[in-house]
């Protein structure tokens, strides 16, 4: 259960923060004003939350691995929400990312 628990955690944590990002690129690049950008403000720090829920103590190691997961996540996003096509060395850069995720996050250490 602790591994799916992380994965869910990290899932949102990329939603609030990719999301919070977007939004405000919405509200100052597509001109759609405070509102939008408040918002994103909201979620980016929702993110903030969402990580300190991770079952790892440390910091420096849920960042890490999270930076992989944004990533995969950003050229999601960039395809559901703006139509982007990401070509093949995107999608492998995000697999090797991903990759990188598990080895931080969940290969066995010593207790």
């Amino acid at each position: 259960m602790g591994v799916f628990r992380s994965v869910v955690l990290f899932v949102l944590a990329a939603i609030a923060e990719i999301g919070g990002a977007w939004l405000i690129w919405q509200g100052v690049r597509e001109h759609r004003g405070l509102l939008w950008m408040g918002a994103g403000v909201i979620a980016l720090g929702l993110y903030g939350f969402v990580a300190t829920l991770q079952p790892d103590p440390h910091f420096g190691r849920i960042l890490a691995a999270y930076g992989g997961v944004f990533v995969a996540g950003s050229l999601v996003w960039g395809v559901v929400m703006d139509g982007f096509r990401p070509d093949r060395w995107d999608i492998t850069g995000a697999v090797i990312c991903l990759i990188g995720v598990a080895v931080i996050m969940y290969m066995p250490r010593p207790a």
